[in-house]
């Protein structure tokens, strides 16, 4: 039997990069597939055909994680169509890189409302689903730059910090209630924002790697199944970096 058989798991921002890569990840190990993203366009049709082809019911939905109403509607609209929700991966993001002494107030809201509300929303909005059901797995996707900081990106940074002390804080406050709650802290990992790089810049990220590569989204979909999987069922409250040693 595979990791995920009879699970329905939900993931946001998933139409590409490291969410679809989950996405396709809990498919192969056997879990129905809700995932969200702005718009029904093009890239989640596709993602959805692809998902389906694993051979498990996936369904993409236009929502907006950022906004509680959208949450909620979501929420409702998939335990209405799937039963009920076992999985929650709270992947949405954006970057609005600068220096602080040039960062706007505009980008510092988005990049909170966008990275840290959006696990706010849906995983209030799920929670009484997985507590109803005496069971659940909630997976944030922090990043090492939450974890180590990194100049240029005081607003990211604060968001995946952020991350990272709202999931200790859900681990503590569901664990009775048999709901776990972890983050994955993602490092350099090879997505369509990183390949834009320029080729010098590349090199020397990667060269303040100990294992010399950059990640694919593969490793991350990798750790997020175990956590959403039985096999982590005595892990709560914790942060996994899947960085390639970048922090320890």
């Amino acid at each position: 039997m595979n990791l995920l058989t009879g699970k329905v798991a939900l993931i946001t921002g998933a139409a590409r990069g490291i969410g679809k890569a989950i996405a396709l990840k809990f498919a192969a190990e056997g879990a129905d597939i809700a995932f969200s993203d702005l718009n029904y366009d093009e890239h989640m049709k596709a993602t959805e055909a692809e998902i389906a082809a694993v051979g498990v019911k996936a369904k993409g939905y236009a929502s907006n994680a950022a906004s509680f109403a959208d949450s909620e509607k979501l929420i409702a609209d998939i335990v209405n169509d799937f039963g009920k929700i076992d999985i929650l991966v709270n992947n949405a993001g954006i970057t609005r890189d600068n220096l602080l002494l040039r960062m706007t107030e505009q980008d510092w809201d988005a990049v909170l409302t966008v990275n840290l509300k959006s696990a706010f929303n849906l995983t209030k909005s799920v929670q009484r689903h997985m507590i109803k059901q005496r069971g659940g797995s909630i997976i944030n996707m922090s990043s090492v730059v939450g974890v180590n900081g990194n100049a240029g990106q005081s607003n990211y940074s604060a968001s995946k910090a952020g991350l990272i002390g709202f999931t200790k804080s859900v681990a503590q406050e569901l664990g009775s209630r048999g709901v776990r709650c972890n983050a994955i802290a993602p490092g350099f990992i090879e997505t369509e924002m990183t390949k834009k790089l320029p080729d010098d810049i590349r090199e020397a990220w990667i060269k303040t790697i100990p294992l010399r590569r950059s990640g694919k989204p593969e490793d991350v979909a990798n750790v997020a199944a175990f956590l959403a999987s039985e096999l982590s069922s005595y892990v709560s409250g914790q942060v996994i970096n899947v960085c390639g040693g970048m922090s320890t």
